[in-house]
């Protein structure tokens, strides 16, 4: 048996217990886990010997099973035991915030429900957090660009304007704006600004780590009337926006299952072929992540329509081929260490 299974079902048993007044019996909680009552049995020794404070009594001539009341009742209102270790156990969800001050007052939050939780339960919840552990890669390191997501955050927190020197990568040009700060965005491992931009006159996304610097002002703004963070970026394949399209993509056989398991957009259809293929189709705008997120799946995509962004991917792909034939000299693709010659 798995041991993410275990401890998932140990969980359970908990939170019955603690929810419950007189206590339950081993078959009833057998009954509601759809195990056996030995499976049940071995769960409730592991608990006791990790020290969760969990007992039984003889009561009308059944054995039920209890946490004691006095972890019950010493929660502070409005958190009860099982959403403060739920919590706790969530530490481990937000590492890659670290050095930000969203981090720092998780910190200083989990700090308070160790002095809560009682002594015997901490152990425990350490035991369940080696069950568990989130990769979120690639990432920026926030540490870097601490001040200057907290100074973004407070911009938008007091609704002031903000002036920044901009690095635009399309571009690779620094650029002066002032901008409404709107929401702070994590989004696929970055942080990002949504911002009513006063240079663009339109409500742009900003990479916080491309923010150079960061002046803020007195002046306070409004939030468009009418701004919707969801519709905003409901439309997009990921983070850039445009006009939208809709594409037709058909997936092979050997990968058609990991495009049904996801939720790729909102808009997306899926419809089954009789080869063990599937046509996925979606309204997005088109960009460099949707043309990426394609070709990422090599021959086992291909673009249907439409038809003059399939040849731009078939544009690209025989400059990758040319890249990688032997005879092709691309100076800015030589091996580590060689010069380019003008």
């Amino acid at each position: 048996m798995a041991r993410g299974d275990q401890l998932g079902r140990q969980w359970k048993i908990i939170q019955t217990l603690i929810s419950s007044h007189q206590g339950r019996s081993a078959a009833d909680l057998a009954d509601e886990l759809e195990c056996h009552p030995r499976t049940v049995y071995r769960d409730l020794e592991a608990l006791q010997v990790a020290g969760f404070p969990i007992y039984t009594e003889r009561v009308d001539g059944k054995n039920l099973w209890s946490v004691l009341d006095t972890v019950k009742h010493q929660m502070p209102v409005p958190f009860t035991f099982t959403e403060l270790m739920a919590l706790y156990f969530s530490t481990d969800l937000l590492k890659i915030f670290k050095e930000t001050v969203f981090y720092e007052s998780l910190e200083s939050l989990l700090q308070k429900i160790r002095t809560t939780l009682p002594p015997d339960s901490l152990q425990y919840v350490k035991n369940l957090e080696q069950t568990i552990e989130v990769g979120i890669k690639p990432y920026c390191d926030y540490a870097r660009f601490r001040e200057i997501l907290n100074r973004v955050h407070d911009a938008a927190v007091r609704r002031k304007s903000i002036e920044i020197v901009y690095f635009t990568m399309s571009r690779r040009k620094e650029t002066r704006r002032k901008v409404d700060p709107y929401r702070i965005w994590f989004f696929n491992g970055t942080f990002y600004l949504i911002a009513y931009c006063h240079t663009r006159c339109a409500v742009r996304i900003f990479a916080v780590n491309r923010i150079k610097m960061l002046h803020l002002t007195n002046e306070p703004f409004k939030i468009q009337e009418g701004f919707n963070f969801d519709a905003f970026t409901q439309s997009s394949f990921g983070v850039f926006q445009g006009d939208l399209v809709r594409i037709k993509v058909r997936f092979s056989r050997e990968v058609a299952g990991y495009i049904r398991e996801k939720t790729w957009h909102p808009s997306q259809t899926i419809l089954n072929q009789e080869d063990g293929s599937i046509v996925f189709e979606a309204e997005v705008p088109w960009s460099v992540e949707v043309r990426a997120w394609i070709m990422g799946w090599s021959t086992d995509a291909l673009l249907l329509e439409p038809h003059a962004l399939k040849q731009e991917i078939q544009a690209e792909a025989r400059l990758i081929a040319e890249r990688y034939n032997e005879n092709a000299q691309t100076p800015s693709l030589q091996e580590p260490g060689q010069e380019s010659r003008s």
